[in-house]
Protein backbone atom coordinates (compact mmCIF):
# COMPACT_ATOMS: atom_id res chain seq x y z
CA UNK A 1 0.00 0.00 0.00
CA UNK A 2 3.00 2.20 0.74
CA UNK A 3 4.45 1.72 -2.58
CA UNK A 4 0.93 2.64 -4.41
CA UNK A 5 0.58 5.64 -2.26
CA UNK A 6 4.01 7.05 -2.91
CA UNK A 7 3.78 6.32 -6.42
CA UNK A 8 0.51 8.01 -6.72
CA UNK A 9 1.88 11.03 -5.07
CA UNK A 10 4.68 11.22 -7.98
CA UNK A 11 2.51 10.47 -10.51
CA UNK A 12 0.03 13.48 -9.20
CA UNK A 13 3.76 15.75 -8.86
CA UNK A 14 4.88 15.10 -12.25
CA UNK A 15 1.65 15.59 -13.19
CA UNK A 16 1.77 19.24 -11.40
CA UNK A 17 4.67 19.77 -13.10
CA UNK A 18 3.62 19.36 -16.74
CA UNK A 19 0.55 21.57 -16.13
CA UNK A 20 2.90 24.54 -16.38
CA UNK A 21 5.45 22.85 -18.84
CA UNK A 22 3.63 24.75 -21.91
CA UNK A 23 2.84 27.71 -20.29
CA UNK A 24 2.44 30.46 -22.70
CA UNK A 25 4.66 33.70 -23.06
CA UNK A 26 7.16 32.13 -20.64
CA UNK A 27 10.39 31.16 -22.25
CA UNK A 28 11.90 27.95 -21.57
CA UNK A 29 14.98 29.67 -19.47
CA UNK A 30 12.34 31.73 -17.12
CA UNK A 31 10.34 28.77 -16.43
CA UNK A 32 13.04 26.87 -15.79
CA UNK A 33 13.88 28.95 -13.00
CA UNK A 34 10.55 29.66 -11.59
CA UNK A 35 9.62 25.98 -11.34
CA UNK A 36 13.54 25.57 -9.37
CA UNK A 37 12.51 29.03 -7.45
CA UNK A 38 9.38 27.14 -6.50
CA UNK A 39 11.00 23.66 -5.30
CA UNK A 40 13.54 26.21 -3.41
CA UNK A 41 10.38 27.97 -1.33
CA UNK A 42 9.43 24.71 -0.32
CA UNK A 43 12.62 23.65 0.74
CA UNK A 44 13.21 26.52 3.02
CA UNK A 45 9.89 26.19 4.97
CA UNK A 46 10.82 22.02 4.97
CA UNK A 47 14.60 22.59 6.14
CA UNK A 48 14.95 25.93 6.94
CA UNK A 49 17.26 26.70 4.31
CA UNK A 50 17.82 25.87 0.25
CA UNK A 51 21.74 26.78 0.75
CA UNK A 52 22.87 22.74 0.37
CA UNK A 53 20.52 22.08 -2.32
CA UNK A 54 20.77 21.31 -6.04
CA UNK A 55 17.67 21.57 -8.13
CA UNK A 56 17.42 19.80 -11.27
CA UNK A 57 14.61 20.63 -14.10
CA UNK A 58 13.81 19.60 -16.73
CA UNK A 59 10.86 20.99 -18.45
CA UNK A 60 10.90 19.10 -21.80
CA UNK A 61 10.20 15.71 -20.15
CA UNK A 62 8.46 17.15 -17.27
CA UNK A 63 10.68 15.66 -14.72
CA UNK A 64 12.95 16.82 -11.95
CA UNK A 65 15.54 15.72 -9.39
CA UNK A 66 16.66 17.22 -5.96
CA UNK A 67 19.63 16.45 -4.43
CA UNK A 68 20.92 16.85 -0.48
CA UNK A 69 24.56 17.96 -0.20
CA UNK A 70 26.44 16.89 3.20
CA UNK A 71 29.82 17.23 4.92
CA UNK A 72 30.91 13.83 6.46
CA UNK A 73 31.56 14.83 10.29
CA UNK A 74 32.51 12.38 13.25
CA UNK A 75 29.38 10.84 15.35
CA UNK A 76 28.49 12.48 17.66
CA UNK A 77 29.60 16.18 16.01
CA UNK A 78 26.65 16.90 14.43
CA UNK A 79 26.11 20.54 14.67
CA UNK A 80 24.13 21.61 11.51
CA UNK A 81 21.80 18.50 10.73
CA UNK A 82 20.86 20.14 7.06
CA UNK A 83 24.35 21.19 6.11
CA UNK A 84 26.12 17.49 8.17
CA UNK A 85 25.76 14.08 8.37
CA UNK A 86 27.78 11.53 10.32
CA UNK A 87 30.22 9.00 9.26
CA UNK A 88 28.11 5.98 10.04
CA UNK A 89 24.75 7.49 8.62
CA UNK A 90 27.23 8.06 5.58
CA UNK A 91 27.80 4.64 5.05
CA UNK A 92 24.69 3.82 5.71
CA UNK A 93 24.34 5.14 1.98
CA UNK A 94 27.55 4.35 0.92
CA UNK A 95 30.33 2.60 2.67
CA UNK A 96 32.99 3.85 0.92
CA UNK A 97 32.48 7.36 2.18
CA UNK A 98 34.92 9.04 4.62
CA UNK A 99 35.60 11.96 6.83
CA UNK A 100 35.42 15.44 5.03
CA UNK A 101 33.75 13.97 2.33
CA UNK A 102 30.77 15.52 0.65
CA UNK A 103 27.38 13.22 0.44
CA UNK A 104 25.34 13.48 -2.60
CA UNK A 105 21.85 12.17 -1.46
CA UNK A 106 19.02 12.37 -3.64
CA UNK A 107 15.73 13.42 -1.83
CA UNK A 108 12.48 11.96 -2.71
CA UNK A 109 10.04 14.99 -3.05
CA UNK A 110 6.97 13.04 -2.57
CA UNK A 111 7.87 12.06 0.94
CA UNK A 112 7.45 15.66 1.98
CA UNK A 113 3.57 14.49 1.68
CA UNK A 114 0.42 16.22 0.15
CA UNK A 115 0.60 19.26 1.71
CA UNK A 116 4.08 20.36 0.18
CA UNK A 117 2.87 19.37 -3.14
CA UNK A 118 0.13 21.25 -2.85
CA UNK A 119 2.37 24.68 -1.72
CA UNK A 120 4.66 24.16 -4.49
CA UNK A 121 1.51 23.78 -7.05
CA UNK A 122 0.24 27.22 -5.51
CA UNK A 123 3.43 28.39 -5.10
CA UNK A 124 4.06 27.52 -8.90
CA UNK A 125 0.99 29.12 -10.21
CA UNK A 126 1.19 32.33 -8.64
CA UNK A 127 4.92 32.81 -9.89
CA UNK A 128 3.64 31.93 -13.47
CA UNK A 129 0.33 34.09 -13.32
CA UNK A 130 2.70 37.16 -12.34
CA UNK A 131 4.87 36.64 -14.92
CA UNK A 132 2.25 35.90 -17.45
CA UNK A 133 0.63 39.31 -16.08
CA UNK A 134 4.02 41.04 -16.61
CA UNK A 135 4.46 39.82 -19.83
CA UNK A 136 0.71 40.91 -21.08
CA UNK A 137 1.11 44.21 -19.77
CA UNK A 138 4.65 44.35 -21.29
CA UNK A 139 3.40 43.59 -24.94
CA UNK A 140 0.80 45.60 -24.96
CA UNK A 141 2.34 48.69 -23.47
CA UNK A 142 4.67 48.62 -26.11
CA UNK A 143 2.05 48.43 -28.76
CA UNK A 144 -0.23 51.39 -27.36
CA UNK A 145 -1.49 53.47 -30.82
CA UNK A 146 -0.76 50.02 -32.85
CA UNK A 147 -3.74 48.40 -34.46
CA UNK A 148 -4.02 44.83 -33.41
CA UNK A 149 -6.47 42.33 -34.62
CA UNK A 150 -8.82 39.78 -32.11
CA UNK A 151 -11.82 37.96 -32.42
CA UNK A 152 -15.11 38.32 -31.00
CA UNK A 153 -15.47 36.14 -27.92
CA UNK A 154 -18.49 37.59 -25.79
CA UNK A 155 -20.73 40.56 -26.72
CA UNK A 156 -21.87 42.54 -23.52
CA UNK A 157 -23.98 45.87 -23.22
CA UNK A 158 -21.24 48.45 -22.63
CA UNK A 159 -18.30 46.25 -24.42
CA UNK A 160 -17.08 43.52 -26.52
CA UNK A 161 -14.51 41.18 -25.55
CA UNK A 162 -11.73 39.67 -28.09
CA UNK A 163 -9.34 37.17 -27.89
CA UNK A 164 -6.11 37.75 -30.11
CA UNK A 165 -4.27 34.86 -31.55
CA UNK A 166 -2.33 33.36 -28.16
CA UNK A 167 -5.84 33.55 -26.38
CA UNK A 168 -5.50 37.21 -24.30
CA UNK A 169 -8.13 39.31 -23.99
CA UNK A 170 -8.92 42.41 -25.39
CA UNK A 171 -11.64 45.01 -24.09
CA UNK A 172 -13.24 47.17 -27.06
CA UNK A 173 -15.80 49.46 -24.85
CA UNK A 174 -19.10 50.32 -26.32
CA UNK A 175 -17.83 54.19 -26.63
CA UNK A 176 -14.92 52.74 -28.46
CA UNK A 177 -16.62 51.77 -31.43
CA UNK A 178 -18.23 53.14 -34.42
CA UNK A 179 -21.70 53.76 -34.08
CA UNK A 180 -22.22 51.66 -37.02
CA UNK A 181 -20.13 48.70 -35.44
CA UNK A 182 -22.23 45.80 -35.91
CA UNK A 183 -19.66 42.52 -34.93
CA UNK A 184 -20.70 38.83 -34.53
CA UNK A 185 -19.29 36.44 -32.32
CA UNK A 186 -16.37 34.80 -34.46
CA UNK A 187 -15.92 37.25 -36.43
CA UNK A 188 -12.38 39.77 -36.70
CA UNK A 189 -12.09 43.44 -35.09
CA UNK A 190 -9.53 45.20 -36.33
CA UNK A 191 -8.70 48.03 -33.60
CA UNK A 192 -6.17 50.16 -32.02
CA UNK A 193 -4.69 49.45 -28.61
CA UNK A 194 -5.54 52.89 -26.73
CA UNK A 195 -4.21 51.92 -23.10
CA UNK A 196 -3.36 49.10 -20.87
CA UNK A 197 -4.84 49.53 -17.13
CA UNK A 198 -2.61 47.54 -14.70
CA UNK A 199 -4.36 47.53 -11.38
CA UNK A 200 -3.15 44.99 -9.05
CA UNK A 201 -0.99 43.19 -12.01
CA UNK A 202 -3.81 42.30 -13.61
CA UNK A 203 -3.60 44.45 -17.17
CA UNK A 204 -6.85 45.14 -19.24
CA UNK A 205 -5.55 46.10 -22.38
CA UNK A 206 -8.54 48.75 -23.62
CA UNK A 207 -8.98 49.05 -27.84
CA UNK A 208 -10.18 51.95 -29.64
CA UNK A 209 -12.19 52.32 -33.12
CA UNK A 210 -13.07 56.05 -32.46
CA UNK A 211 -9.33 57.34 -31.84
CA UNK A 212 -7.68 59.35 -34.51
CA UNK A 213 -4.94 56.92 -33.46
CA UNK A 214 -6.66 54.54 -35.33
CA UNK A 215 -6.99 56.20 -38.88
CA UNK A 216 -3.45 57.28 -39.01
CA UNK A 217 -2.27 53.85 -38.90
CA UNK A 218 -5.04 52.62 -41.54
CA UNK A 219 -3.48 55.34 -43.90
CA UNK A 220 -0.02 53.99 -42.79
CA UNK A 221 -1.13 50.67 -43.95
CA UNK A 222 -2.95 51.99 -47.33
CA UNK A 223 -0.01 54.73 -48.08
CA UNK A 224 3.40 53.76 -48.55
CA UNK A 225 4.77 57.13 -48.60
CA UNK A 226 3.40 57.66 -44.96
CA UNK A 227 5.18 54.50 -43.38
CA UNK A 228 8.16 55.45 -45.10
CA UNK A 229 8.15 58.91 -44.26
CA UNK A 230 7.75 60.94 -47.45
CA UNK A 231 4.52 62.34 -45.84
CA UNK A 232 3.92 63.34 -42.69
CA UNK A 233 0.13 63.34 -40.89
CA UNK A 234 0.58 66.56 -38.81
CA UNK A 235 -3.74 67.12 -37.76
CA UNK A 236 -6.36 64.59 -37.52
CA UNK A 237 -9.91 65.30 -36.21
CA UNK A 238 -12.95 62.57 -36.33
CA UNK A 239 -16.54 62.31 -36.22
CA UNK A 240 -16.42 58.96 -35.75
CA UNK A 241 -18.90 57.49 -38.53
CA UNK A 242 -19.80 60.35 -39.33
CA UNK A 243 -16.67 62.47 -41.28
CA UNK A 244 -13.18 62.80 -40.54
CA UNK A 245 -10.46 65.53 -42.00
CA UNK A 246 -6.98 64.90 -41.82
CA UNK A 247 -4.00 67.50 -42.89
CA UNK A 248 -1.05 66.12 -44.51
CA UNK A 249 2.57 67.34 -45.51
CA UNK A 250 5.53 66.08 -47.96
CA UNK A 251 8.61 67.74 -47.61
CA UNK A 252 9.32 66.56 -50.75
CA UNK A 253 8.18 68.73 -54.13
CA UNK A 254 7.58 66.11 -56.45
CA UNK A 255 5.07 64.32 -53.93
CA UNK A 256 1.51 65.57 -53.72
CA UNK A 257 0.53 64.31 -50.28
CA UNK A 258 -3.18 64.57 -51.09
CA UNK A 259 -3.37 62.98 -54.18
CA UNK A 260 -0.94 60.46 -52.86
CA UNK A 261 -3.65 59.65 -49.71
CA UNK A 262 -6.73 59.37 -51.97
CA UNK A 263 -4.83 57.68 -54.52
CA UNK A 264 -5.50 57.01 -58.28
CA UNK A 265 -9.84 57.46 -58.44
CA UNK A 266 -9.73 57.38 -54.32
CA UNK A 267 -7.98 53.67 -54.61
CA UNK A 268 -6.05 53.98 -51.42
CA UNK A 269 -8.94 55.80 -48.90
CA UNK A 270 -11.48 53.58 -50.14
CA UNK A 271 -10.46 50.49 -47.77
CA UNK A 272 -10.80 52.81 -45.06
CA UNK A 273 -13.50 54.66 -45.57
CA UNK A 274 -15.22 50.91 -45.64
CA UNK A 275 -13.72 50.10 -42.48
CA UNK A 276 -14.81 53.19 -40.81
CA UNK A 277 -18.13 52.54 -42.05
CA UNK A 278 -18.18 54.95 -45.05
CA UNK A 279 -16.86 57.70 -42.84
CA UNK A 280 -16.48 60.71 -45.22
CA UNK A 281 -12.52 61.34 -45.28
CA UNK A 282 -11.11 64.94 -45.93
CA UNK A 283 -7.51 65.02 -46.57
CA UNK A 284 -6.05 68.44 -46.92
CA UNK A 285 -2.67 70.20 -47.56
CA UNK A 286 -1.60 71.63 -44.21
CA UNK A 287 -0.06 74.72 -43.77
CA UNK A 288 1.39 76.61 -40.93
CA UNK A 289 -0.25 79.44 -42.24
CA UNK A 290 -3.28 79.95 -39.65
CA UNK A 291 -5.42 81.95 -42.28
CA UNK A 292 -5.19 79.65 -44.88
CA UNK A 293 -4.97 76.81 -42.94
CA UNK A 294 -8.63 77.53 -41.57
CA UNK A 295 -9.81 78.35 -45.01
CA UNK A 296 -8.97 75.29 -46.21
CA UNK A 297 -10.02 73.13 -43.07
CA UNK A 298 -13.41 74.31 -44.03
CA UNK A 299 -13.55 73.01 -47.49
CA UNK A 300 -15.69 72.62 -49.59
CA UNK A 301 -17.12 76.21 -48.66
CA UNK A 302 -15.30 79.35 -50.13
CA UNK A 303 -14.25 82.11 -47.64
CA UNK A 304 -14.14 85.88 -48.60
CA UNK A 305 -12.27 87.00 -45.27
CA UNK A 306 -10.99 86.05 -42.14
CA UNK A 307 -10.77 87.86 -38.48
CA UNK A 308 -8.51 86.16 -36.21
CA UNK A 309 -7.88 86.25 -32.77
CA UNK A 310 -4.75 84.68 -31.82
CA UNK A 311 -4.59 85.32 -28.45
CA UNK A 312 -8.36 84.09 -27.64
CA UNK A 313 -7.71 81.47 -30.69
CA UNK A 314 -10.70 82.45 -32.45
CA UNK A 315 -11.62 83.02 -35.55
CA UNK A 316 -14.55 85.09 -37.48
CA UNK A 317 -15.06 83.65 -40.69
CA UNK A 318 -17.14 86.23 -43.75
CA UNK A 319 -18.47 84.35 -46.74
CA UNK A 320 -21.32 84.80 -49.50
CA UNK A 321 -24.88 83.15 -48.15
CA UNK A 322 -24.78 80.12 -50.15
CA UNK A 323 -21.58 79.38 -48.55
CA UNK A 324 -22.83 79.52 -45.15
CA UNK A 325 -24.55 75.76 -45.11
CA UNK A 326 -21.57 74.02 -46.91
CA UNK A 327 -19.24 75.39 -43.83
CA UNK A 328 -21.31 74.19 -41.28
CA UNK A 329 -22.31 71.07 -42.98
CA UNK A 330 -24.58 67.88 -41.62
CA UNK A 331 -25.26 68.61 -38.17
CA UNK A 332 -22.47 70.78 -37.88
CA UNK A 333 -19.82 68.27 -38.56
CA UNK A 334 -17.58 70.29 -41.39
CA UNK A 335 -17.26 73.43 -38.96
CA UNK A 336 -16.89 71.46 -35.60
CA UNK A 337 -14.05 69.69 -37.57
CA UNK A 338 -12.34 72.52 -38.54
CA UNK A 339 -12.45 73.76 -35.37
CA UNK A 340 -10.60 70.44 -33.73
CA UNK A 341 -7.94 70.21 -36.46
CA UNK A 342 -7.08 73.88 -36.37
CA UNK A 343 -7.22 74.70 -32.69
CA UNK A 344 -9.21 77.59 -33.21
CA UNK A 345 -13.08 78.34 -32.33
CA UNK A 346 -14.67 79.50 -35.86
CA UNK A 347 -17.42 81.89 -35.92
CA UNK A 348 -19.29 81.79 -39.36
CA UNK A 349 -20.84 84.82 -40.89
CA UNK A 350 -22.54 85.18 -44.31
CA UNK A 351 -21.30 88.52 -45.99
CA UNK A 352 -23.70 91.12 -47.23
CA UNK A 353 -23.58 93.83 -49.40
CA UNK A 354 -22.73 96.52 -46.90
CA UNK A 355 -21.25 94.77 -44.10
CA UNK A 356 -19.07 95.59 -41.78
CA UNK A 357 -16.95 92.59 -40.52
CA UNK A 358 -16.19 94.63 -37.55
CA UNK A 359 -19.45 95.91 -36.32
CA UNK A 360 -20.58 94.35 -32.94
CA UNK A 361 -21.64 91.17 -32.88
CA UNK A 362 -23.23 89.41 -29.44
CA UNK A 363 -23.05 85.56 -28.27
CA UNK A 364 -26.09 83.45 -27.72
CA UNK A 365 -25.20 82.96 -24.37
CA UNK A 366 -26.27 86.13 -23.53
CA UNK A 367 -29.81 85.99 -24.69
CA UNK A 368 -30.40 82.83 -21.65
CA UNK A 369 -32.87 85.20 -19.89
CA UNK A 370 -35.07 85.26 -23.51
CA UNK A 371 -34.55 81.96 -24.84
CA UNK A 372 -34.07 78.87 -23.45
CA UNK A 373 -30.87 77.01 -22.14
CA UNK A 374 -31.74 73.97 -25.04
CA UNK A 375 -32.47 76.08 -27.99
CA UNK A 376 -29.36 77.89 -27.66
CA UNK A 377 -27.44 74.48 -27.00
CA UNK A 378 -29.18 72.98 -29.90
CA UNK A 379 -28.37 76.25 -32.23
CA UNK A 380 -24.86 75.98 -31.28
CA UNK A 381 -24.35 72.48 -32.03
CA UNK A 382 -24.68 74.00 -35.97
CA UNK A 383 -21.43 75.52 -34.88
CA UNK A 384 -23.48 78.88 -34.45
CA UNK A 385 -22.19 81.04 -31.56
CA UNK A 386 -22.99 84.58 -32.31
CA UNK A 387 -26.48 86.11 -32.72
CA UNK A 388 -25.40 87.53 -35.98
CA UNK A 389 -24.69 84.45 -37.09
CA UNK A 390 -27.78 82.56 -36.43
CA UNK A 391 -29.65 86.01 -38.44
CA UNK A 392 -27.07 85.28 -41.14
CA UNK A 393 -27.85 81.77 -41.34
CA UNK A 394 -30.88 80.31 -43.75
CA UNK A 395 -34.17 79.92 -41.78
CA UNK A 396 -34.61 76.31 -43.33
CA UNK A 397 -31.12 75.29 -42.04
CA UNK A 398 -32.26 76.45 -38.31
CA UNK A 399 -35.48 74.66 -38.44
CA UNK A 400 -34.26 71.04 -40.34
CA UNK A 401 -30.73 70.77 -38.59
CA UNK A 402 -31.21 72.22 -35.23
CA UNK A 403 -34.20 69.94 -35.02
CA UNK A 404 -36.90 72.99 -34.36
CA UNK A 405 -40.10 74.07 -34.70
CA UNK A 406 -40.96 76.54 -37.12
CA UNK A 407 -42.68 78.82 -34.51
CA UNK A 408 -39.83 78.75 -32.16
CA UNK A 409 -37.00 78.95 -34.90
CA UNK A 410 -39.20 82.63 -35.72
CA UNK A 411 -39.42 83.34 -31.64
CA UNK A 412 -35.65 83.50 -31.59
CA UNK A 413 -35.06 85.29 -34.80
CA UNK A 414 -37.63 88.23 -33.87
CA UNK A 415 -35.60 88.24 -30.38
CA UNK A 416 -31.94 88.48 -31.81
CA UNK A 417 -33.64 91.42 -34.27
CA UNK A 418 -35.13 93.55 -31.63
CA UNK A 419 -31.53 93.60 -30.09
CA UNK A 420 -29.70 95.09 -33.52
CA UNK A 421 -33.13 97.07 -33.82
CA UNK A 422 -32.80 98.91 -30.51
Amino acid sequence: MATVKKNAERVNLIDTFKDFKDTKNIDRTTLVSVIEDSFRSVLQKTYGSDENFDVIVNPDKGDFEIYRNRVVVEDGNVQNENAEISLSEAQKIDEDYELGEEVSEKIEFAKFGRRAILTLRQTMASKILDLEHDNLYNKYADKVGQIVSGEVYQIWKREMLLLDDEGNELLLPKNEQIPGDFFRKGETVRAVVLRVDNLNNNPKIILSRTSPEFLRRLLEQEVPEINDGLITVQKIARVPGERAKIAVESYNERIDPVGACVGVKGSRIHGIVRELHNENIDVINYTSNIRLFIQRSLSPATISSITLDEEKKKAEVYMQPDQVSLAIGKNGDNIKLASMLTGYTIDVFRELDGQNPDEEDIYLDEFKDEIDPWIIDAIKGLGLETAKSVLDAPRAMLVEKADLEEDTVDEVLNILKEEFED
